[in-house]
């Protein structure tokens, strides 16, 4: 099979990675019992160059290895289709830019391009799309569309993978519609043969979706959206100190001229004050009588700074447009305010991939080389979306259909219908900025006054490198607001369990916390001391201060405490109130839970350093790079870090084996290097991976080889040591290769938290709070004066599939490998023979 990759419409971080992804997976993927791995090719400028296709032939690529014996070593000599699909020699001109430059080889007169495996190396770190993307004028036509199908089957394709927005993946269902007219339409011209005609029938389509604006229904995430969303909290966070520094208003555009996710994620994430979005405008006429209201009760309880983010789709009730320069004129002529006005633009497009663009697109190529294998001309045409961290399946033109619904809700005034067609966490997102951002004048309910405390509490591994997590200081500050509106007390304890006992306790206020979404680190401070060094001095201190109700916020050691506070419930009746954790650590290695406050902060982290240490690998030429993460005896750091930087392979204590997905792999590219706390790293495994490198290294173009990265998980083994490997081969490689070591250590931790981060922890902090609220209510329900706080009320808050589930702190020690300190299953197990299936090992050393 033939399968050609196109990027269409507006560019977005990320296009690179599926291309890579599709590429890759195409050549590896086995397609039958007979036929081994797939032709890939690129379109080049989207849906024009399927209409312009190829008026220059191809002119073969000839290059002398680095080892010419390494091709005797694949597979014992055997010829793979990895190795026969290696290089084409266009990729570095579709990298560089200059593949219409005139002289020497160039792709001037050719738009559907072989690619091979290592033409699309590296690409997933670029932004944009290096393919190149053009709205098509001739494509919306039926002449430009049998151009296209004649160019298709003159190069004998008909898989096509279409990366765009809702425009482009409607032209694609439409194209596949009209195929088999297209292709009797050519045969009557004598155009295709009798034999292309009936070989070529059907024309196999999967689209995913690149927008910036997250604006495709029923998929969570569209490719770019938040690398976008990570530019502009960039923006906010660096316009916040001038805002600050001289009391001024800041107006912001951004992007979402349909959709108001980045202006709503934005709002949340970097602590806005109001917002316009198109889904919900402000209910309020005049609208401009209750912004101001708003942004007065907070300049008047001393807060200097003042940020306002507007869509540039956004309008009020009567869609009349509502534009930054008015909003600006409002806030200098009514409140005084000193205000400017910043419009974003298409900064918001450019730059390197995040960590999520780079995986997540990752993971739908592979989802979408699959589905282009298993099309037949009675399925639909697919749209791979994802739904939290499962990579889906749904027929594109649903998607499509509910898409263009939201449109028509808007123009219909509905909102509300507008809202609830979004994604399901867009509307609650919603409900978490006002609740957040709005300084209520009256408690919300009249109940009986709570105190909360907060605690944070650190994530100790058996090398005791335990820390705060990016994410902490925004779910702390979410919770503070919110128990200010509901009108209960808000306790901060400093420095966890410790401070409790030295009473290092105080009240937390609404502006106290205004700017801590920002801030990394944990601004309570963290410690390892657990509550059993002096229960009844803990019991004590609930009672001291009438502790209602506690959230803990951390990692492992966080869900040890909670368990520890409700074992001794009947002991001390003090600890009979409601008890929440919230997991936050950089090693998301809480049982259950997909996802931890702090993991996706700590993968930018190492993303950012291991694209600066592969560029330093890559001037050399010739350096492999062992780099360490932290994450004590849990791989995920190590596993999805490895994915989203494009390593040769990696080490890592942990990998499960009872997850589906792993098998589906394995039986399509053998066997790979698996590390479980019961085989360990073997001696006979490293010999492989030093025969790996060698060809590898083997493989690439003479004087043209890359650097290469080798992560390793910090308690991968005890006896084989980031050093020991780096100079073993550093001694193996020879000529071929040297070997340098980086321990990322505690940067993993620091730094500013990811928008992701900051949204989540909004997201689970106010529903661990209506937790509390809900179970203090039950609890005071209760008759007599001895309350006994029931078991489902101390519990952690999960993440599981696309749904937050409450499990009892008791239930979770069920699914706990206590003694390694993470959980017994994972999701992102099969994780590992992807990546190294994308590096070539699998296909390279064979079974």
């Amino acid at each position: 099979m033939k399968i050609a990759v196109l990027t269409s419409g507006g560019d977005s971080a990320g296009m690179n990675a599926v291309v890579r992804s599709v590429v890759k997976i195409g050549i590896l993927r086995q397609v039958s019992v007979l036929a081994q791995g797939c032709e890939t090719y690129i379109v080049r400028e989207g849906y024009e160059g399927l209409v312009r296709g190829n008026t220059q032939e191809y002119v073969p690529y000839h290059e002398i290895l680095a080892d010419p014996s390494a091709t005797q070593t694949t597979r014992r000599g055997a010829q793979t289709n990895l190795f026969e699909n290696l290089r084409f020699g266009d990729g570095g001109l579709l990298r560089d830019g200059t593949s219409d430059h005139p002289s020497g080889r160039s792709l001037k007169g050719r738009y559907i391009v072989r690619v091979g495996f290592d033409d699309v190396r590296g690409w997933f770190a670029e932004g944009g799309t290096l393919i190149g993307t053009a709205r098509s004028k001739a494509f919306r036509t039926p002449e430009g569309r049998a151009s296209a199908a004649y160019n298709l089957i003159k190069e004998g394709i008909d898989a096509l993978v279409v990366c765009g927005g809702d425009g482009s993946l409607t032209g694609a269902d439409v194209f596949r519609a009209e195929w088999p007219s297209l292709l009797e339409s050519l045969h009557a011209q004598g155009k295709i043969t009798p034999e292309q005609l009936a070989k070529h029938g059907h024309l196999r389509i999967v689209g995913l979706v690149g927008s910036i604006d997250n604006d495709m229904s029923l998929t969570d995430m569209t490719i770019g959206a938040p690398t976008a969303l990570q530019r502009i909290c960039e923006a906010i966070d660096n316009i916040n100190s001038t805002a600050a520094s001289h009391s001024r208003a800041f107006v912001l555009e951004v992007m979402g001229r349909h959709c108001g996710w980045l202006a709503l994620l934005a709002g949340v994430s970097g602590g806005a004050d109001f917002i316009f979005i198109p889904e919900c405008p402000p209910e309020a006429n005049p609208w401009e009588n209750y912004m101001c209201e708003t942004i007065q009760r907070h300049r008047q309880i001393g807060k200097r700074k003042t940020i306002v983010i507007v869509a540039e789709g956004a309008h009020d009730a009567n869609l009349q447009p509502i534009r930054v320069d008015y909003v600006k004129d409002v806030l200098t002529e009514r409140l005084g305010l000193d205000t400017r006005v910043t419009t974003l633009g298409h900064t918001q497009r450019g730059g390197k991939p995040c960590a999520l663009d780079r995986t997540l697109p990752t993971l739908q190529g592979v989802e979408a080389v699959n589905a282009l294998l298993e099309a037949t001309p009675d399925t639909p045409s697919y749209m791979i979306g994802v739904r939290e961290n499962k990579i889906t399946r749904v027929p594109l033109m649903e998607a499509v259909a509910m898409t263009k619904a939201v449109a028509d809700a808007i123009a219909a005034k509905d909102f509300a219908k507008a809202t609830s067609l979004r994604d399901p966490e867009f509307l609650q997102s919603l409900e978490n900025f006002f609740t957040t951002s709005t300084l209520y004048t009256e408690k919300q309910l009249p109940e009986t006054q709570v105190s909360y405390s907060i605690l944070h509490k650190s994530i100790p591994s058996d090398r005791l490198i335990g820390a705060p997590a990016g994410g902490m200081n925004a779910a702390t500050r979410a919770a503070v607001r919110y128990c200010i509106k509901q009108g209960h007390t808000p306790l901060a304890v400093h420095n966890g369990f410790r401070g409790l006992l030295d009473d290092n306790i105080h009240e937390l206020s609404w502006l106290g916390v205004d700017g801590w979404t920002a801030r990394g680190g944990s601004e309570l401070g963290t410690n390892r001391t657990l509550p059993d060094v002096d229960l009844g001095a803990v019991a004590s201190r609930f009672q001291e201060h009438s502790l209602n109700a506690l959230m803990l916020i951390g990692g492992f050691e966080a869900f040890n405490a909670l368990l520890i506070l409700d074992n001794a419930r009947k002991l001390y009746p003090s600890f009979n109130i409601p008890m929440v954790h919230l997991p936050a650590t950089i090693s998301n290695n809480v049982p259950l839970t997909e996802f931890s406050l702090g993991s996706d902060t700590s993968l930018n982290a190492l993303v950012d350093a291991c694209d600066s240490i592969k560029q330093s690998a890559s001037a050399s030429r010739n350096r492999v790079f062992v780099v360490e993460t932290q994450g004590g005896k849990c791989g995920y750091i190590a596993t999805m870090g490895a994915l989203a930087v494009c390593i040769l392979f990696f080490f890592r204590l942990v990998l499960y084996e009872d997850v589906h997905w792993i098998s589906v792999w394995n039986d399509q590219t053998g066997a790979s290097l698996v590390y479980t706390p019961e085989q360990g790293m073997e001696l006979d495994s490293l010999r492989d991976d030093v025969k790996f490198l060698k060809m590898r290294y083997g493989l690439d173009a003479k004087g043209k080889s890359e650097g290469r990265l080798v992560i390793r998980n910090e308690c991968a083994s005890t006896v084989y040591t980031t050093d020991v490997i780096t100079k073993m081969f550093k001694e193996e490689g020879g000529a071929l290769f040297d070997s340098r070591s980086a321990s990322l250590g505690h940067t993993l931790q620091g730094g500013v938290p990811s928008p992701m981060d900051r949204a989540r922890a909004t997201r689970l902090s106010l529903r661990c709070m209506s937790f509390l609220e809900d179970h203090h209510a039950r609890l005071q329900a209760q008759p007599g004066r001895v309350k006994i706080a029931p078991e489902e009320s101390a519990a952690v808050i999960t993440i599981q599939g696309s749904s937050l589930e409450w499990v009892p702190v008791q239930a979770m020690v069920r699914h706990a490998d206590m003694k390694n300190r993470r959980g017994k299953t994972v999701w992102w197990a099969g994780v590992k023979d992807l990546v190294e299936a994308l590096a070539g090992r699998s296909e390279l050393l064979g079974g």
